[in-house]
Order: C-alpha cells, then structure tokens, then sequence
C-alpha cells in the first residue's frame, strides 16, 4: 500500500476503483479472494482503491475494522493507494478513527448520513474527527442540502477536507447549479464524480473535475482506465464507445441496487468470489442472475480484449 503524503494534485492520475469485499460463509474477511480482485484491477491500470459503499463498510464491525484495515494494506501493490471508509455516525467515525490513526492511511472517506444530522452538526462532526486523526478526510456528499458550499469551502481551506466525492443524482447532470458553486468555491481539482460512469461525459470532459469513482471498472479497469485520460483530454471520439460498453451493467445497478449487483456482478462473471453479502443486505433477486451474469462477463472478455490490444 502507497503510504507516501498524499495531496488533492494525486486524485487527477486515475480512477478511484471502489471494490466489493469478500467474505467467507460465516461472514469473515475472505483475504484471498481479495487480493485476486486487487491484482485485477491493478493489473488494468488503476492505483486508488476507495473501500466503501459497495463494499458495505455502513454494516461493517467496529470490532473488525483493525483486521480490515491491516488486510487491505497488505493486500495492495506498494504503489495503491488504499482508502478505507469511515462512519457514517459520529460515534463510529470516532472509534474507527482510534483503530485507524497512526496506520499510515493517509486519508478516509466519510461515509454520508442520513438523517439525524445537520449542517452545522456535520461540520463539527467532521472537525473533530480529522483533528484526533491528524490528518484529512475525503467528504462523500450525496445530498446538497447535508452542508453548504461556503461550510464545505471553510473545511477545504482549514485543511480538514482533501476532496469531496461528488454523489448528487441530477436527471441532467449538465444542470447542476450546486456542482458549480462547489467547484467555483473549492476548485474541479477538488472534487470527484462519485456515481459511476453515468454522468461522467459531462463530470471530466465539459466541467474538468479531478476523476471518477467506477464499480463496474473492477471488473474492466483497462478501458475504464483509458476512458479516464480520454474524458480528461476532452476526446469524446474515443471516450464515448468506451463509456457505452459500461452500460448494460450500469443500468442493471441503477435499476436493482448499485452495491448488491456489483457484489454479485464480480462473482457470477467468474473473476472472485465475494460470498455472502453482509446483513442487512441480501443479494440481487435469483431471477435477474443471467441478466447480471451476461453483462459482467461481457464486461470482463472486453477488459481482456482491451488490456490485449492497448
């Protein structure tokens, strides 16, 4: 695991893969099997690795939190950099961040709450954890009515927020009037498209933002990869039969549920077994298995075939 200081500028050199995790029957950590689907998505390209929705870090003990930690550091190439997840209650955000100090992760990302909190309660929150930590956190904001542009821009200057993983479901990602005050007060540098590859044609190539976070790109992280430096070089000519080859899988997650389709996505295509799916989720209903299976297996021959031919 990369544990060299990290900056805002590092966030611009990839995609942030965000994995599923493996557990076993009885609901352990399955190391192994991990560390397959690591050395796959390093193999396409990707150095960041961002453990948290998907890999259901919301249900995840407290009491395992430090073998978590440890088995992803040690599952890593020495140059990926690992992100773990942290909350998203105070109350856990603080007794992870005993277990998580002093490790030599360089920053966590801030599960969203929902419900249960306020502007002001956020910033504090927040506040006092990076301050015990000793060092930044990354804000994953789903809801624009969670803080306001000027709160979020005063924990950027304090030094409190690295960058912000942008997760605001617009039907017209184009017409985000509270995306633009961000990136106005806080910079594009700043912030992360955080829904996948859906919106990211106008989140890299028409509002310049730093990266994006991909599920569906650990299963194909060479094109997702390439897709990448194609949105950031603004070429929609090779961008765009890229981003549609993402498509079938991603309109499956939006219309059955994002993590437990990617979770069950990776295993039916043969890549890694993740398991179980820890309570309280269960996996994608039975009926829509083939459905799932043909999209990640086609996902996973075009990685093979891209990784082949680049």
């Amino acid at each position: 695991m990369n544990t060299s200081p990290l900056s805002a500028e590092e966030f611009s050199g990839s995609v942030l893969a965000v994995p599923p995790l493996a557990r076993r029957a009885d609901l352990s950590l399955d190391a192994g099997q991990n560390r397959t689907l690591i050395r796959h998505i390093e193999a396409g390209g990707v150095r960041t690795l961002l453990y948290g929705g998907n890999a259901n870090f919301y249900h995840a003990s407290v009491h395992e939190y430090g073998e978590l930690l440890a088995m992803l550091a040690d599952s890593a190439a020495p140059a990926t950099r690992v992100i773990p997840a942290i909350g998203p209650d105070f109350g856990k955000m603080m007794d992870q961040a005993r277990v998580l100090r002093g490790t030599g992760y360089r920053t966590a990302m801030v599960l969203p709450m929902q419900g249960f909190t306020t502007p002001e309660g956020l910033v504090e929150g927040i506040s006092r954890v990076v301050d015990f930590l000793g060092m930044p956190v990354t804000l994953y904001l789903k809801d624009e009515a969670s803080i306001s542009v000027e709160a979020l821009g005063r924990l950027v200057d304090d030094g409190r927020v690295l960058v912000v993983k942008y997760a605001v479901v617009r039907n017209d990602p184009a017409d985000d009037a509270y995306l633009q005050a961000l990136m106005a007060r806080i910079t594009p540098a700043r912030i992360v498209s955080g829904m996948g590859e859906r919106p990211t044609l106008v989140h890299l190539a028409k509002f310049g933002l730093a990266s994006f976070t991909t599920g569906s790109g650990c299963i194909a992280p060479a094109p997702c990869q390439r897709l990448f430096h194609a949105l950031k070089a603004g070429d929609l000519d090779t961008a765009q039969p890229i981003y549609d080859r993402f498509m079938p899988l991603e309109t499956l997650r939006d219309s059955i549920s994002l993590i437990r389709v990617l979770h069950d996505a990776v295993t039916l295509s043969g890549l890694a077994d993740m398991g179980p799916h820890l309570p309280l989720l269960s996996a994608s209903p039975q009926a829509r298995h083939a459905e799932i299976r043909a999209a990640a297996s086609d996902l996973l021959a075009y990685n093979h075939g891209f990784a082949g031919t680049a």
